[in-house]
This record gives C-alpha cells, sequence and structure tokens, in this order.
C-alpha cells in the first residue's frame, strides 16, 4: 500500500471517496471541480480486490458498468471514513491516499471527532466563512459548529430520522418498520392511525429539537451561516421551512460539503 502520495492535483483527475455509516460516497474530480458523484452500497472484501486487480471503480451498486482507469495514469484515491472495517479494506486499494483528522485545520478538535464531521465543517466554512454550523442528517443526525478563529465549539448526535423508524420497527412487536421515502408530507400531529402517529411523534420531536440547537447556535453567533447535509437534508430543510419558515429559509443545503472538505485538504497540499 503506498501511503502518502503527494501527486500534482490542480489540473489532474482524482477520485474521492467517502464511506459512511449507510453507503459509499464517490466523487471524480479534476483539480477542484466535481466532475461527477455518486453513491454505492458498501463492498465486500471480495469486491474490493477484484477492483484493486483490475483498476476500475465502482458507479452503481452492482457495479456493472466499472469506470477503467487505465494502469499506465494511475488515478489516485482520496479516502476519508468513518467505518475502520471499511478503511481497513479499502486501504489495499493502489494509489490510496488517506486523510486523517490532523490534516483538518480546525482548531480543538477532539480524538473521536468523526472525519466526516470534521471535513464537512471545514468545506462550509472555507466555502460560506465562519462561524458556522453544519447538520448532517445521515444515519445519525450531528450538529457541529466552530466560531469565527476557525475554532471547534462543538456539537451533538442522535439518532438520524430514518435511525428512528426502523428502532421502534425491528425492537417492537407490532409497529410497523415505516422508511423515510414513504414520507410524502409533515403527518398530522395528532394522528388516527399507527403509521403516522409513528411519523407524528418521531418528525415533530425531531424538528423541535433540531430548532431549539438553532435557536442557541444563532444566540452565540447570530451573524453565522447553517449548512445542511446528508440523505435526509433535503426532506428535513422542507419541513423546517413549513413549520419554522425564517429558520428554514437560514438553511443552506449541500449534499457535497465533505467532498469540498476532502478538495480542500487535497489542494492545500499543493501549496
Amino acid at each position: 500500500m503506498k501511503q502518502n502520495i503527494q501527486p500534482k492535483y490542480k489540473n489532474s483527475p482524482w477520485l474521492a471517496l467517502v464511506v459512511g455509516n449507510s453507503r459509499l460516497h464517490w466523487a471524480l474530480f479534476t483539480g477542484q471541480t466535481i466532475n461527477s458523484a455518486w453513491n454505492t452500497d458498501h463492498l465486500s472484501e471480495s469486491d474490493i480486490k477484484q477492483l484493486a486487480e483490475t483498476n476500475t471503480i465502482p458507479i452503481s451498486a452492482s457495479y456493472s458498468r466499472p469506470i477503467f482507469i487505465s494502469p499506465n495514469q494511475p488515478i489516485t484515491l482520496v479516502l476519508a471514513s468513518v467505518v475502520p472495517s471499511q478503511t481497513k479494506l479499502w486501504q489495499t486499494y493502489p494509489n490510496i491516499r488517506l486523510i486523517t483528522l490532523n490534516q483538518i485545520p480546525v482548531k480543538g478538535m477532539y480524538s473521536t471527532l468523526g472525519i466526516d464531521r470534521a471535513l464537512a465543517l471545514y468545506g462550509a466554512g472555507k466555502t460560506y466563512g465562519f462561524p458556522i454550523l453544519v447538520i448532517d442528517a445521515g444515519t445519525a443526525l450531528t450538529f457541529t459548529g466552530a466560531d469565527a478563529n476557525q475554532q471547534l465549539v462543538g456539537g451533538a448526535i442522535l439518532p438520524g430520522l430514518g435511525l428512528q423508524l426502523t428502532s421502534l420497527g425491528q425492537q417492537t412487536g407490532q409497529l410497523p418498520l415505516l422508511k423515510t421515502d414513504e414520507i410524502r408530507q409533515l403527518p398530522p400531529r395528532f394522528a388516527m392511525n399507527t403509521p403516522q402517529a409513528i411519523e407524528s411523534g418521531i418528525i415533530y420531536t425531531l424538528l423541535a429539537g433540531i430548532k431549539d440547537f438553532l435557536d442557541h447556535w444563532l444566540s452565540l453567533f447570530p451573524e453565522s451561516k447553517i449548512a445542511i447535509t446528508g440523505g435526509d437534508s433535503n426532506l428535513l430543510k422542507n419541513y423546517l421551512q413549513t413549520q419554522f419558515p425564517e429558520l428554514g429559509e437560514k438553511l443552506i443545503l449541500e449534499q457535497n460539503l465533505i467532498l469540498w472538505g476532502m478538495r480542500e485538504i487535497v489542494m492545500m497540499n499543493q501549496e
């Protein structure tokens, strides 16, 4: 395995891979520009071995139409991972560069801060300015903030919308298992059937919790930008705009914050 590769990225293609809790998030860059971005499922050890041997990368969950990378012009795979087992597997891939927490220039980070949270925070701050608060609405719902001096203020972690729905469906005897893509609109607050009662309990409580965190953050940093990312970000932003219009309008929806953070780290090493 080749670590600490320092290729010239400025005008060259490179590949970003974010290993999330539920999926793999890919992006193909040319210098600082994202040419394309896509998601796949996690891959097995044998899948990754096959990709490494054939010098290909998957562009779908089944990677039935892989992108071929010429052995004569190897492309660097820049990796950020929150799943240690997947990190280990991907480190067998050729021309890999692993981004670690100590490479991210945010002050005061603690050692167990998730690399995804740190990269999203840095990417958002460099794009929109500090202070910044990032909400990541993925498997877990996280808040991560930094002040005007690029110093970590801290954050919070709670189960995301999908995880809360799954928990009730799997850990109870009679409650149905609901999925986020089945929720089309805000449910009635006082529901008259079980599925909507679950949606009501989880969604309205979640929205109230988000509002409380945002109100407190804005009391500390009134001029701060607030960015939201992650699989459920569009859904939650829409619901927040419905329930709390002024607050919802403050949210910047951007799915590529982690990728932007990776780009900043990669480009910084070219200076």
